[in-house]
């Protein structure tokens, strides 16, 4: 994949390495939402979801200027939604909302048919 994104113009190659960061990132966010949602520890789950939010605002900070823009709209409401958590008082206490769990696979679906269709 290297040598193809060094042979592509400007943007083809950085939408290339977009997407093979994708496939890692969204790997990444999978699995922290995951672990957030098994922990029974509050520090524990909070770190996991921080995680999980820094990655969804590296994708929605660059998939739209790449022409990815559902892509990154939908990284930036699910970066949202854990941001609203994180900072509601009683999060601590709380266990992570299944809407958040259904938002963020959601957004995983849809860059896994992303990256079905590129590839």
């Amino acid at each position: 994949m290297k040598d193809l994104a060094e042979a592509l113009p400007g943007i083809e190659r950085i939408k290339l390495r977009f997407l093979s960061l994708l496939e890692e990132r969204q790997a990444v966010i999978a699995l922290h939402t995951l672990a957030a949602w098994d922990s029974k520890h509050a520090q524990e789950r909070r770190d996991h979801l921080e995680v999980a939010q820094n990655t969804l605002h590296q994708i929605a900070g660059s998939a739209g200027s790449l022409g990815f823009d559902e892509l990154g709209q939908t990284a930036s409401d699910c970066e949202s939604e854990i941001v609203s958590h994180l900072q509601d008082p009683e999060s601590d206490r709380l266990p992570l909302p299944a809407e958040i769990m259904g938002r963020i696979d959601g957004f995983i679906s849809m860059s896994e048919s992303l990256l079905i269709e590129r590839a």
